[in-house]
C-alpha cells in the first residue's frame, strides 16, 4: 500500500513538471513569434520609389539587396515600379556575391535585365564622372557585418566621395548590424587602405546610414571639400544591441551567424601562418596549422570556387580548434591569435605579412608590443582611450536608440 501511494505521488508530480515545462516552453515560442522584426530601409519601398520617380538611378547592391518575402531584387523591383535604373555599381564578391575574396572583379551586363554592371572591386575603386554623367540618384543597399575592414564600407566612402565631387544625391538603405559592439583599435596615419579608410574602431557599432553621416559630418571625403547630398532611408523597429540574423549571406566566407561573431577575430589571423578555415565549409569558425601540437581538431582545406581558390595548406591536414559551437557573443578577443602565438613559441615568423596584418589591426604598434611580450590584456587597455574618444565622437550620429556603453 505504501509503495502504491509513494508510485501515485511521484507519478502526479512528474506530471505537473511536465505541464509546467510545456508552459514554459510554449510561452517562450509565443515571444519568440510575437518579438517584432525590424522593418528595413530597402521594404520602404513605396516611399523610395515616390523619390525616384522620373530620376536616373546607379544602385550599389549585390545579393543581399532583396525585398520583401519572395526575396526579389531592388534592381528588379525598382525595373518592375518604372523607376529607370541605367546601371549598377558593384562591390566585392560582385553583384552575385560570388567572387573570391581580393579577387577583381569585371565590368559586366546583367543576364536578366540587360543593365550595365560596373565593377568598384577592380580596375578602380570610385566612380567617375564618365560613369555618373548620366545619374541622378545612387542607391546604396548592401548588408553589412560591422568591421572595419569588412569592404562594402569602404566602397560606401568612395561612392560618397565621388557623388560629393560631381553633384549627385546619394540614397542609403539602412540595415541593422549584426555584430553591433564597439571594440578593437582605432585606424592611425599611414595603415589606411580599401580594407580601412576612415578614422574608426575596428568595430565602430554603426549602421551603414549612421557611418556615412559620420564619414559626412567629420569631414572624411578626401578629394573634395564638398559633403555628400545624402540621404538615409531610416530602419525600423531596431534599436542598438539588437540581435539580427542575416537571411542571406553577406560573402561566400561567411555562411552563417556564428562565423559573423568570430570574425573580427578570427580574421586578424588571417595573415599569420594559420588557416582560418578557407577553403572549408565552416570557414572563420575553425583555426589550424599542419602541426599536431596545435589541436586536436583536425581539417583539410581544399579549393572551393567563390569561398577560397587554392587556399593556404590545400590538401593538408591541419590541426587546431573547432569553433562552430564556441559559447562567443561576439565583439574582439585576442585569445585566439594568442593561443596559436604562444604555441608556435612566439615564432618571429608566426605573422608572416605584417603589412596585412598592420593594415587589418589598424596600426602597427600591436605588432610590436607583441614582440615586446605584451599581454592581451595590456594590448587591450592601450585602445581604451581612443575608444573612449570615438563613442564620444560617435553617439553624434546616431539615428537609433543605443545600447548602455561603458
Amino acid at each position: 500500500m505504501f509503495c502504491f501511494v509513494l508510485k501515485h505521488y511521484m507519478m502526479r508530480n512528474i506530471l505537473r513538471l511536465y505541464l509546467l515545462l510545456f508552459v514554459i516552453f510554449s510561452v517562450t515560442d509565443v515571444i519568440s513569434a510575437n518579438r517584432v522584426q525590424p522593418i528595413l530601409g530597402i521594404e520602404n519601398i513605396d516611399y523610395i520609389v515616390r523619390v525616384l520617380h522620373s530620376k536616373r538611378i546607379a544602385l550599389v547592391v549585390n545579393q543581399s539587396s532583396v525585398v520583401g518575402v519572395n526575396q526579389t531584387h531592388l534592381l528588379d523591383t525598382l525595373l518592375k515600379r518604372g523607376v529607370k535604373v541605367v546601371k549598377v555599381f558593384s562591390p566585392e564578391h560582385g553583384f552575385r556575391g560570388k567572387a573570391d575574396a581580393a579577387a577583381a572583379v569585371n565590368d559586366s551586363l546583367d543576364v536578366k535585365t540587360h543593365t550595365p554592371i560596373i565593377s568598384l572591386f577592380g580596375k578602380k575603386i570610385k566612380p567617375t564622372s564618365d560613369d555618373l554623367k548620366d545619374v541622378d540618384i545612387v542607391v546604396y543597399d548592401i548588408q553589412d557585418v560591422g568591421l572595419r575592414f569588412y569592404t562594402y564600407i569602404s566602397t560606401m566612402h568612395y561612392v560618397m566621395e565621388a557623388c560629393a565631387q560631381y553633384g549627385k544625391q546619394m540614397m542609403i538603405l539602412d540595415r541593422p548590424n549584426p555584430n553591433d559592439f564597439v571594440d578593437g583599435p582605432m585606424m592611425e596615419d599611414g595603415c589606411q587602405s580599401f580594407i580601412g579608410v576612415d578614422y574608426i574602431p575596428m568595430l565602430y557599432g554603426m549602421t551603414p546610414g549612421e557611418l556615412a553621416l559620420m564619414i559626412n559630418g567629420e569631414g572624411w571625403l578626401k578629394s573634395t571639400p564638398n559633403k555628400c547630398r545624402l540621404k538615409v532611408v531610416r530602419l525600423k523597429n531596431w534599436r542598438h544591441g539588437d540581435p539580427y540574423s542575416l537571411p542571406i549571406k553577406a560573402s561566400p566566407n561567411l555562411p552563417n551567424d556564428q562565423s559573423i561573431r568570430l570574425y573580427a577575430s578570427i580574421c586578424i589571423m588571417g595573415p599569420t601562418n594559420c588557416s582560418v578555415g578557407r577553403g572549408t565549409d565552416f570557414p572563420f569558425q575553425v583555426i589550424g596549422f599542419p602541426d599536431k601540437k596545435y589541436g586536436d581538431f583536425c581539417f583539410i582545406p581544399r579549393s572551393i570556387p567563390g569561398a577560397a581558390m587554392h587556399p593556404i595548406y590545400e590538401g593538408m591536414e591541419c590541426y587546431g580548434v573547432d569553433l562552430r559551437q564556441c559559447p562567443f557573443k561576439g565583439g574582439l578577443t585576442l585569445k585566439f591569435l594568442f593561443d596559436f602565438y604562444e604555441k608556435s613559441g612566439r615564432a618571429f615568423d608566426f605573422i608572416k605579412d605584417a603589412t596585412w596584418f598592420s593594415h587589418l589591426i589598424g596600426n602597427t604598434k600591436m605588432l610590436q608590443q607583441m614582440r615586446e611580450g605584451r599581454t592581451a590584456e595590456e594590448i587591450r587597455a592601450s585602445w581604451q582611450p581612443d575608444l573612449k574618444k570615438f563613442k564620444r565622437l560617435r553617439s553624434k550620429y546616431l539615428l537609433y536608440p543605443d545600447y548602455k556603453l561603458k
